[in-house]
């Protein structure tokens, strides 16, 4: 087990490597390998990068507590992130080109060439204090795996995992985070389908499955029984607020990015469909070993639900594929911190300080120091996967996705009205998790609502309308 695990994070760490032989040794090569990345690559990383130990450890560990009505949060994320891809990605790709921005907030701050500076390092603020929590939950992730499987201590996964991104992202940038991302997608997949078969035939097959999550109060309903109003209307709603979730990913500058490194913007077709058809694949099959797992581990009472995947698996599996499957886990996790550390290092660099710093060796030691926080995060964690994956992915949207939206649909706002937009959307998404109403209702859905409302009101978006027309 030891053995297989390791031969694949060997692999991992050698390939992100091997990227520093094509380094150009510039900031626009560091931050966006020159936008220079084939849409296969784009699309397997970006996919990576969203499937994280959020995939893995949180979702397997909802599905696995909430049963069939998890399949919405599915289809809402999915169908949200494909109607949001139809209009934003190629325009942020040009816009990228436009204003040989290297940065997220740099491209939104310099959109129709105008300079926002305080718009700039408001979304860096936001941005490193929600993608750090991000980055310590994808370690956090690790950690449980490595814990339930080796019985090692839960420090030691996270700070296994700091180390081998740090190397790879020192060597070649966010060039290293794709190339390992796509090998690291392929092994996600590969673990979660061999998991799958598993775990099916060892009940006897689809239908011997499916009869003894029948006789699991409530594991086969259409919708949850927490939901904010019963009945019919209390599952649309569930299922809009998980469609903005889905949405929301145009608010995550760690996966982007990706997009914007794309060779050219008319090659964003082939990069969608290598996103979609993997995330999907996927999902899919995530949500089945979720409800498979309550089948196999039924004492949900003394039993860490987030703990489901590498439990199932060791019960399950040979040492040797249980290997595959910690390294399909630990693959999630890294794919996604690597993204989220880099995307830290160019707002701190690019946009936060006074002056942008271009010397790549200040750019690796910016990346060093966030991995540090992003590992001191992981290690004082008291929270789920699931929570902190979700609160900084609402954070973010609601931050960022009225900016961006209103801008692909040709608004120029102001920096003030931008700068509103931007801290009320994130204030209500605050104030709506801390209310507990998260439960029931997103909170990235009141959140975005907030921010394309200010702008709406601004008078932006109408011109924009206009203008369109």
């Amino acid at each position: 087990m030891i053995l297989t695990f390791t031969i694949f994070l060997l692999v991992f760490t050698l390939i992100g490597l091997s990227s520093a032989w094509t380094s150009r040794g510039t900031k626009q090569d560091y931050y966006l390998a020159s936008g220079s990345v084939q849409p296969w690559l784009v699309g397997l990383s970006a996919v990576a990068t969203n499937n994280s130990g959020y995939m893995f450890i949180g979702v397997i560990g909802y599905t696995y507590i909430t049963g069939l009505a998890s399949i919405w949060l599915m289809a809402g994320w999915i169908t949200g992130d494909f109607l949001a891809s139809l209009y934003v990605h190629a325009r942020l790709r040009k816009a990228t080109e436009r204003t040989a921005e290297v940065s997220y907030a740099g491209v939104l701050s310099h959109w129709y060439g105008q300079h926002h500076p305080v718009l700039q390092r408001l979304i860096a603020v936001i941005s490193i204090v929600f993608l750090l929590t991000y980055a310590s939950a994808q370690l956090v992730a690790g950690s449980k795996a490595l814990h339930v499987l080796f019985d090692w201590p839960l420090w030691s996964g996270a700070v296994m995992g700091a180390v081998l991104v740090a190397l790879y992202c020192i060597a070649g940038g966010i060039r290293a985070s794709i190339w390992t991302d796509a090998a690291q997608s392929l092994v996600m997949l590969l673990a979660m389908a061999l998991l799958l078969v598993v775990a099916t035939q060892s009940l006897g097959g689809v239908s011997a499955a499916m009869s003894q999550m029948q006789f699991i109060d409530g594991f086969l309903d259409w919708f949850p029984k927490d939901t904010i109003v019963p009945g019919l209307a209390g599952g649309l709603i569930f299922i809009l607020s998980w469609l903005f979730a889905g949405m929301s990913v145009i608010g995550q500058p760690h996966i982007m990015v990706r997009f914007m490194t794309l060779s050219d913007s008319s090659l964003m077709r082939r990069a969608r469909a290598w996103y979609y058809l993997w995330f999907t694949s996927f999902y899919i099959m995530a949500t089945v070993v979720g409800m498979l797992a309550r089948v196999h581990l039924a004492d949900v009472a003394s039993f860490d639900a987030e703990l489901a995947l590498p439990t199932m698996a060791q019960q399950l599996l040979s040492p040797a594929l249980v290997g595959v499957i910690l390294a399909g886990i630990f693959a999630a996790t890294m794919s996604t911190a690597d993204s989220l550390i880099l995307s830290c290092s160019a707002a701190l660099t690019h946009d936060l300080l006074p002056q942008a710093i271009e010397n790549t060796w200040w750019l690796k030691l910016a990346t060093i120091l966030i991995t540090l926080l992003a590992l001191a995060l992981a290690l004082s964690n008291t929270q789920s996967v699931f929570s902190m994956v979700i609160m900084a992915w609402s954070g973010l949207a609601s931050a960022f996705a009225p900016l961006l939206i209103a801008l692909c649909l040709g608004a120029r706002p102001s920096q003030t009205m931008s700068v509103l937009a931007v801290i009320a959307g994130f204030l209500v998404a605050l104030a709506w998790r801390m209310l507990g109403w998260h439960d029931f209702v997103y909170e990235g859905l009141p959140g975005v609502i907030t921010g394309l409302s200010i702008l709406l009101l601004s008078g932006s978006l109408t011109r924009a309308k206009v203008k369109l027309a």
